[in-house]
């Protein structure tokens, strides 16, 4: 077989990290997506040409041009091509020899004094494969949006069996699949796998997407350079690089964010004009390890501790800087686990989980601090992890429901992860009991519908029937709003 006697593009393409003059273009080789090495040399680099139009017929190009996509990067290209329109509509297209790639839609962010009338975005996390189809994403490729912001767990770290667990194949996946990831080629094929998918190839296609990642793209509930199982620190560092070589890899990140062994720099700011300023952050690389374990707990001196971190101090000042020197209607934090308070039972010794910001109190306190000293008026959380939708709003004081809301947080449900959920789970009323800041809260499949103007943020909780099956419809279990100024959720 030649390189390229079958199509390299079953990985489809994506774009993300919009600037007003540029947007990142991604695209993979893969002609045997399903084999180690995806049937392409394990040296050299191969050409591929590439192209970024006005309109989706490619008759007004404005960019064009070459690329490597080397073997030493998995055969993926990573293109940021300069000098584009602000806030304006493209398209963009690969090809290699004969075989021409899925088109692609993008869009650049809007000048960084636009006033923006509206803007829309998605929020998505979880796609564990093997528990269920991504029928959120076919439909969410098909929103009206200016981008997307996915928050965690893009990949799942689990053995995946020959019939895909929920999705349950007649036509068996490749042993390859079912052991756990730790090589570098073992975070190259999931992310193979997971991008051989239809829906989720469509959802990149439609959209430009903003991406940070939380624990599954390594190990589940990791801490920094603390694994789960207690691995050595030094084993633990080397399936770290391998990870994250394989996530830069496989989204549509600039250079900058390239790893260097088991580090990589993904938190990130970017501005929307004078309507927001996005802070995507990482509460991963740079956390202290979970109080009490990992799971849930009463708060006590271990969690309790100032010293305790889930950001770390760099991404810390990084972050109360960025409030400070914000000059736009809305500051949205995009980040990984609960940011609100969040007690598992009614009282003062409740229970709290260890792995979510409830287990480093003092840094949230410090994040909210620093953003009523930096005069934040309108702060907006956006969150994944759980599997769950739920509205917050975040207090000054969660153990006083009367106190200040200084700002709201959007949870969005996963893609798949746990299956087809259920739209009351069975705490339902005891959580909403425990944390009456919490008012929203449902189990079911989806995503939300980001919706920001200069005088309110809304949040569509979009949820499909089931993923265990595919094909399920879509439609909108509940909606909120908060107005500019006014930090408060009410239904719409």
């Amino acid at each position: 077989m030649t390189p390229l006697s079958e199509n390299p593009f079953t990985l489809g393409v994506a774009s993300g990290d919009p600037l007003p003059d540029s947007v990142v273009l991604w695209t993979r080789l893969a002609p045997r997506p399903h084999e180690p090495g995806n049937g392409l040399p394990a040296e050299g680099a191969i050409t591929v040409q590439w192209e970024l139009s006005e309109d989706d017929a490619f008759r007004r190009v404005v960019r064009s041009g070459t690329a490597a996509a080397p073997a030493a990067d998995g055969h993926t290209v990573h293109l940021d091509p300069c000098g584009l329109e602000p806030g304006r509509t493209y398209w963009y297209r690969f090809r290699a020899e004969r075989w021409i790639s899925p088109v692609g839609r993008t869009r650049t962010a809007p000048r960084a004094d636009a006033s923006v009338p509206a803007a829309r975005f998605g929020l998505i996390s979880c796609q564990q494969y093997d528990e269920g189809y991504y029928t959120a994403l076919g439909h969410l490729a098909r929103e009206d949006l200016d981008a997307v912001f996915f928050v965690g767990d893009y990949i799942y770290e689990n053995a995946i069996d020959a019939r895909a667990g929920a999705r349950n194949y007649t036509e068996p996946l490749p042993e390859f699949y079912n052991h756990w990831t730790h090589t570098l080629e073992d975070y190259r094929q999931r992310y193979a796998l997971y991008k051989s998918d239809a829906e989720l190839q469509a959802a990149h296609a439609a959209h430009p997407w903003y991406v940070t990642w939380d624990d599954h793209e390594v190990e589940n509930n990791y801490a920094g350079d603390v694994s789960q199982d207690n691995d050595p620190v030094d084993r633990f560092r080397a399936r770290r690089a391998a990870a994250y070589r394989a996530y830069w890899e496989n989204m549509p990140l600039r250079g900058p964010q390239r790893p260097s062994g088991p580090d990589l720099r993904l938190y990130r700011r970017f501005g929307y004009g004078r309507l927001a300023q996005f802070d995507l952050l990482d509460t991963r690389q740079y956390r202290s390890d979970q109080a009490y374990g990992d799971g849930w707990h009463i708060p006590g001196p271990e969690s309790q501790d100032p010293a305790r971190t889930i950001t770390g101090a760099a991404q810390e000042r990084w972050l109360l800087d960025g409030f400070r020197t914000s000059t736009a209607t809305w500051n949205v934090v995009a980040q990984q686990v609960c940011f609100s308070q969040r007690k598992e039972t009614p009282g003062a010794s409740s229970r709290v989980s260890m792995d979510t910001w409830d287990g480093y109190p003092a840094s949230r306190d410090r994040v909210l601090a620093g953003a009523g000293r930096a005069g934040v008026r309108n702060l907006l959380v956006l969150t994944g992890d759980d599997h769950t939708h739920c509205a917050y709003e975040v207090k000054e004081d969660f153990d006083d429901p009367d106190s200040a809301t200084l700002g709201v947080e959007f949870l969005g449900t996963s893609v798949s992860s746990g299956f087809d959920g259920q739209e009351r789970p069975e705490d339902w009323e005891t959580a909403r009991a425990a944390n009456p800041h919490l008012k929203y809260y449902d189990a079911r499949r989806g995503y939300v519908v980001v919706s920001l103007d200069p005088e309110r943020v809304r949040g569509d909780f979009r949820t499909v029937s089931g993923v265990t099956t595919p094909g399920a419809p879509v439609s909108t279990a509940a909606s909120f709003v908060s107005e500019a100024g006014a930090p408060g959720l009410r239904e719409a």
